[in-house]
């Protein structure tokens, strides 16, 4: 009680959690090291109304960091809000076999949605697979789509397997704008889409600026290492792309154009 009256002095930060959520829940965020990621997962508590158990699992999976990972390809441009995507995706849960093809990611998404949107984050609702779009007389398939309730939006999500190429970027660009043209409603905000590789080249992705076109691209990781590989993994991750964003943020205005 002492560490938390003096990691939350000004109580009406946690007012309304505390009315949510139980006292173990703050027993385990307390150890945490910022104030940022305390009140990260506070909130996701909150909004979730979930469990310790599962608070306790968000924590070890590292939802924080992979979420900042995540918004450092966001920048002020962007039609992409914050704190929405993660980056890498740990779809360790869904069962995934050694050497498998994109077919059987997405096959074991939807077999799993439910652990899937757990893992993707809040608000998200699964749309349709494989969603047909005909264009010039060609027919394309997009992998997934979603619809986010709190973003008003819907959210088209490509599997590759293997490395980014700079091709995905134009084909998600091409189904956001038949999206944008043939499925937003009345009210809604403009697509974004999420490519998801199972490896990424970051420095790739920072100089094709994808995020202005309501593009990101994040790695998912069918099997999730030890964990004390997993920490430093991503702890290395988040270290690499926030030097990458500071650098980003010293341009002298008008260097990002």
């Amino acid at each position: 009680m002492m560490q938390f009256a003096e990691q939350f002095p000004d109580f009406e930060i946690v007012s309304m959690p505390s009315t949510l959520l139980s006292w173990s829940h703050f027993i385990e965020i307390l150890p945490l090291k910022t104030l940022e990621a305390k009140l990260y997962y506070l909130d996701e508590a909150k909004r979730g109304l979930v469990s310790v158990e599962k608070l306790r699992e968000m924590i070890k999976r590292k939802a924080f960091e992979r979420k900042e990972i995540a918004n450092t390809q966001i920048s002020s441009a962007s039609p992409i809000p914050t704190g929405i995507f993660k980056d890498p995706y740990l779809f360790d849960v869904l069962g995934i076999k050694d050497e498998y093809i994109e077919e059987d990611v997405e096959e074991a998404i939807l077999r799993e949605i439910e652990k899937f949107i757990l893992e993707f984050g809040k608000g998200f609702t699964f749309v349709e697979r494989q969603k047909r779009m005909i264009i010039d007389g060609r027919d394309y398939k997009l992998d997934l789509l979603f619809y986010n309730r709190y973003l008003k939006r819907l959210v088209a999500v490509e599997l590759k397997y293997g490395r980014f190429e700079a091709a995905n970027m134009g084909q998600m660009r091409l189904y956001l704008g038949w999206l944008e043209k043939y499925e937003r409603c009345e009210g809604e905000n403009a697509p974004i889409g999420l490519i998801l590789c199972s490896e990424t080249g970051r420095e790739e992705i920072e100089l094709l600026k994808l995020d202005r076109d309501g593009i990101l691209v994040a790695e998912y990781w069918a099997n999730l290492p030890p964990k004390a590989e997993f920490e430093q993994k991503i702890h290395a991750i988040l270290a690499e792309t926030r030097e990458r964003m500071t650098r980003r943020n010293l341009l002298l205005p008008g260097d990002e154009d």
